[in-house]
């Protein structure tokens, strides 16, 4: 492997373990904490809450230092920053103090996405595969939040589940640090030439459409956002009431289950989880083909689509039925991550890059903290029967939004006019 396969595989590696931690606690939550400390599922939600306003808020500044210091620098800063926070998440004591540690593990995991996507759209070409490639390792960290954490709550308790990947992630870090070490220094010095490279000014016919595709992706970005926030959040929850039947089914052939009737049912949950997370995942890898070859906005009215068709069809579903169902839209969910990120990797200025990635995760973040509150207050009253309901209206929204979009997108290369 040469360093450029390394640095390319490191930062997927950041991917997978960005998403890992900032849903460990919804496994936490939904299987072992309510029952620990006797505080209901929709209550400690609210904990949770501070950290993903953080990992939307810092999404920002953590862009505007990545192109004012170093990227590569700000990657070794998300690797052990994010190990330290998760390892003092897993000595906490009480619902604030773990809401604290979710507070600081959401800061250090608002760095990934506009300082790694910027190097991904920046340093390689066929950015379209390269984010989905990038977005697969991200979803896989999502699937396996419920896997390994289920199996750590099984076998060594809830606290396990945030320790162990946080000395894992200490380690990737120096491995980076020592692979980039070089570029970090580079990053370091001064320019001596000047930002400005040539006199010209956006043409006005640009600046509409500019304007006009901006407007669709920040809009698109949020209520994807809810849709993402909602599914992945709670899917633990919806399988540990929907698919206790089929968890006990595979319980019984595999004879996991213990005499008590406990078990290692977190351990089929987290898996039965993990199934429809990993297989999912795999969409995003059409969906960067297929964005490099028939662009965007036929691809994103697909997979809206595709959510409106499985999100009406889960209210009432159980066990094989729903898991089925599930992994529907859950390829539909997973599948729109890379379309706006793609989209902003062809629009935007490569020196601006990561403030505008920046101001993207601001937006989606902000509303993945705001669709907690959302998705408790749904489930304690009208269940989650309700919620898909709302999914459903939501991507309707999203296509209605999207078949606004040009077929072309407008790109810096044609963006300018000569200045007179």
């Amino acid at each position: 492997m040469n360093r450029d396969q390394l640095h390319f595989l490191l930062l997927n590696v950041g991917h997978f373990l960005d998403h890992l931690f900032t849903l460990i606690f919804a496994t936490v939550a939904a299987l072992a904490l309510h029952r620990e400390w006797g505080v209901g599922y929709a209550e400690l939600l609210a904990y949770a809450t501070p950290g993903f306003v953080a990992f939307g808020l810092f999404s920002l500044p953590a862009g505007w230092l990545a192109d004012r210091w170093s990227r590569d620098g700000m990657m070794v800063v998300f690797f052990i920053g994010i190990g330290v926070a998760s390892i003092a998440t897993g000595f906490t004591q009480t619902p604030f103090q773990i809401g604290v540690g979710l507070f600081a593990i959401g800061i250090f995991a608002a760095i990934y996405h506009p300082v790694g996507l910027a190097i991904v759209t920046s340093k390689w070409r066929n950015i379209g595969m390269r984010i989905a490639a990038n977005g697969v390792w991200g979803n896989l960290g999502v699937a396996c939040a419920a896997l390994v954490t289920g199996f750590l709550i099984d076998n060594g308790g809830w606290r396990l589940a945030f320790i162990l990947p946080g000395l894992v992630t200490i380690g990737v870090g120096l491995v980076y640090l020592a692979a980039q070490w070089d570029t970090i220094q580079a990053d370091g010095v001064p320019s001596q030439t000047s930002a400005v490279t040539s006199q010209t000014v956006p043409a006005a016919s640009y600046r509409a459409l500019l304007v006009r595709v901006s407007a669709i992706v920040f809009f698109t970005t949020a209520v994807s956002s809810i849709i993402f926030q909602s599914t992945t959040f709670a899917l633990p929850k919806i399988f540990d009431e929907r698919l206790q039947g089929l968890a006990e089914q595979f319980s019984s052939w595999s004879g996991a289950i213990a005499e008590s009737g406990q078990g290692d049912t977190a351990t089929i949950v987290g898996s039965l989880t993990f199934i429809v997370f990993a297989v999912a995942s795999l969409a995003q890898l059409v969906v960067g083909m297929a964005l490099d070859r028939y662009g965007p906005r036929s691809v994103f009215m697909t997979v809206a689509l595709m959510q409106i068709l499985f999100f009406s069809l889960m209210p009432g579903l159980t066990d094989a039925i729903a898991f089925a169902v599930a992994l529907g839209f859950m390829l539909g969910a997973f599948g729109q991550i890379p379309i706006n990120d793609y989209m902003i990797g062809k629009m935007a200025s490569g020196a601006y890059r990561a403030r505008i990635y920046g101001v993207r995760y601001v937006v989606a973040f902000s509303v993945l903290a705001l669709t907690l509150p959302l998705v408790a207050f749904v489930y304690e009253y009208w269940g989650f029967d309700t919620l898909f309901r709302i999914l459903a209206g939501a991507a309707l929204v999203i296509l209605c939004a999207v078949a606004a979009l040009p077929r072309k997108l407008p790109t810096p290369e044609a963006a300018s006019v000569p200045a007179e």
